[in-house]
């Protein structure tokens, strides 16, 4: 789970991790009551979405007086804002952060990760902050410092004064920087974070070290010991079908494709989207619908993905294990019958009780096209739509 900009620095500030002053802000009239109680200029006005890049799009922009203030607040509040990850339809900005200007002496960059391959948090840091770090590990990988943390050892002196030295902390500035990564990863631990990104870090001209970005995303598996957390989701940075299918504990991701498909198991749901491109078309979704799923999940499952109108064609791929194949074509036609469904339907059915689950189906007088085994499916699914 993703959150603003903002409410991460609400929380840094919890953990003793120095920020600006700043706050959030919805109307230009709060926006302006917010530079106000800054004291002093310049300030920033910066857009509050899901999403990296907002300077280059024109969503962070440097106010020096009041009438800036209220001029900014007034462009980027309701502004379609496009960067490199939000896609080309962009993200529509309903948020601000007004936060105080700061004189910036150097810009670094430090993040932490979840590394599940040596089953450790890894902090990541380079002295090229304000970059995409994708940038820098593609042209100068040797800029980037990794650092591996033992999650049961903790982080020790010895990887502080590392990654310290690793950026070129200033002596003076050393203990502070060494003071905010130790409350940073006691932050990141705490609050089951897969991922804490500060871009930039910043040096400032007295010495000091602050966090002038902050990005947050939460393990969506921990949220269950996490209940205050829940809070800070803002379901208008998220894909309405994906907010829906949610609701039903569904695992699913909207994708460009025009081929729908309801799969039982992440990976074969990862398989049925591969096959489905070799096979000619493109997927328009994962779904996961699960080992258990009842017949209500299975047509929810079915009404969001005919809700995209993008799907041209539905591929169903179920292996009949916990999830019986006769309780899924149960719910294949209760979909059928309810949602109306007026595109091609190809179904691909193996398991448990398969032999019941296509009589209930062929009972049904639906019009879906079944498959032998999962290359015929694809291969009728990309004729479909082809």
């Amino acid at each position: 789970m993703k959150i603003h900009e903002y409410q991460a620095k609400e929380l840094f500030r919890k953990y003793n991790v120095p920020v600006p002053d700043g706050k959030a802000a919805f109307s230009v009239e709060e926006a302006k009551e917010s530079a106000a109680n800054l004291g002093g200029f310049p300030v920033v006005v910066k857009a509050q979405i899901h999403a990296g890049g907002r300077g280059k799009g024109g969503g962070v922009k440097l106010a020096s007086s009041m009438e800036e203030v209220e001029t900014l607040a007034g462009q980027i509040l309701g502004m379609t804002l496009v960067t490199h990850q939000t896609g080309p339809e962009g993200k529509l900005v309903k948020k601000l952060l007004i936060e105080a200007g700061q004189k910036i002496e150097k810009e670094l960059y430090l993040s932490l990760l979840v590394d599940r391959a040596t089953a450790s948090i890894v902090i990541m840091a380079s002295r090229d902050g304000g970059m995409d770090i994708e940038e820098v590990a593609a042209n100068t990988p040797e800029r980037i410092i990794k650092v591996y943390i033992d999650p049961l050892m903790g982080i020790q002196g010895y990887q502080l004064r590392q990654v310290g030295f690793g950026l070129e902390i200033p002596p003076a500035a050393m203990k502070q920087f060494s003071q905010l990564l130790s409350n940073l990863y006691k932050f990141f631990i705490a609050n089951d974070c897969s991922m804490v990104e500060i871009n930039p870090l910043i040096l400032t001209s007295d010495d000091k070290v602050l966090a002038l970005d902050a990005k947050v995303d939460f393990d969506s598996n921990a949220l269950y010991r996490h209940k205050d957390l829940m809070g800070l989701r803002d379901l208008d940075e998220e894909d309405p079908l994906e907010v829906e299918a949610s609701k039903f504990n569904l695992n699913y991701i909207n994708l460009d494709g025009n081929v729908g498909n309801i799969v039982n198991g992440a990976g074969l749901a990862m398989a049925t989207m591969d096959i489905i491109k070799n096979a000619g078309a493109t997927p328009a979704n994962f779904m996961d619908v699960g080992g258990g799923a009842s017949s209500e999940q299975v047509e929810n499952a079915f009404r969001i993905i005919l809700d995209d109108d993008k799907v041209k064609a539905l591929l169903v791929n179920i292996f009949g294990g916990i999830l019986r194949c006769d309780i899924f074509a149960r719910g294949v036609v209760d979909a059928a019958r309810k949602t109306g469904i007026d595109i091609p339907v190809v179904v691909r059915m193996e398991g448990t009780n398969v032999d019941e689950g296509k009589k209930i189906l062929d009972d049904a007088g639906l019009n879906l096209t079944s498959a032998v085994d999962l290359s015929d499916a694809a291969r009728k699914i990309a004729a479909a739509v082809n």
